[in-house]
């Protein structure tokens, strides 16, 4: 198998593993990703995803270009407005996402960290949207979410010279949450995992809802907009259940209902 997918306690982790070639992603790998993020969504038993690659090398080095799918860039493209099936541009994902960035994460890997909502890389990691530099353009994602979630400029640079950040410098443009050391890179996702977990799963799923849905309306609007997540959220037996905990000094006991 090309991914590993393991769920326990509430937490699914996603691991590429194709350390051979930098974990990056083939037709199978690719299609195995999609099954995964469907199953995710319908099992509101995960209540967070960690997605990492395998080995210390490499995230994800993006599309394995030895491997032929048989579309041309047009008909990829526009197999990928039709679907969405990918998670950077999956509209459809409640559940939170953790990137462990353990290496390179180029090209498709790095789209795929805009797709998260919370990103810890190692110290040694790096980013970077070369498709340019082979004729390509980052059509999964990487062209219209890079210039929203960091200053335009520099998505623009990275995008037209291919050239590889540090994850320091990543993070100092605001889109990674904690760059440590290699070796305390699983002690740190793990601690983040934790907090989620400590948190009601259907308000972390409204939250999201409204985030992912709302940065371009105006403040207002976005204030008003009732979506089934949030709705859900306050009218929900976690609600009460965390009011009663804090009142009676004890930790929730989180239902997800």
């Amino acid at each position: 198998m090309s991914v590993i997918f393991d769920i326990h306690d509430h937490v699914a982790r996603v691991t590429i593993d194709r350390p051979d070639r930098m974990n990056a992603i083939d037709t199978v790998t690719h299609q195995r990703l999609c099954e995964i993020w469907d199953e995710v969504e319908n099992t509101p038993d995960i209540r967070c995803v960690v997605l990492t690659g395998a080995g210390a090398r490499a995230f994800c080095a993006g599309a394995d270009l030895k491997d032929d799918t048989g579309k041309s860039g047009v008909a990829y493209w526009e197999s990928i407005s039709r679907e969405f099936s990918g998670l950077a541009l999956r509209r459809t994902m409640k559940t939170p996402v953790i990137a462990r960035v353990n290496g390179l994460a180029l090209g498709g890997g790095l789209e795929m960290v805009l797709g998260c909502d919370i990103v810890i890389a190692a110290d040694t990691a790096r980013f970077a949207l070369p498709e340019a530099k082979v004729g390509r353009v980052p059509l999964d994602g990487g062209m219209v979410l890079l210039q929203r979630l960091i200053p335009r400029n520099i998505a623009v640079g990275m995008m037209m010279t291919g050239r590889m950040v540090p994850a320091e410098e990543m993070a100092r443009y605001g889109l990674i949450n904690a760059v440590v050391p290699q070796d305390s890179l699983d002690a740190e996702v793990d601690a983040w995992v934790a907090d989620i977990l400590a948190s009601a799963p259907l308000s972390l799923r409204a939250i999201k809802a409204l985030v992912r849905e709302t940065p371009d309306m105006p403040v207002h609007d976005a204030f008003t907009r009732q979506t089934p997540e949030l709705i859900t959220a306050l009218q929900s037996d976690d609600a009460d259940e965390g009011v009663a905990a804090f009142r009676e000094k004890r930790r929730p006991v989180w239902t997800g209902r």
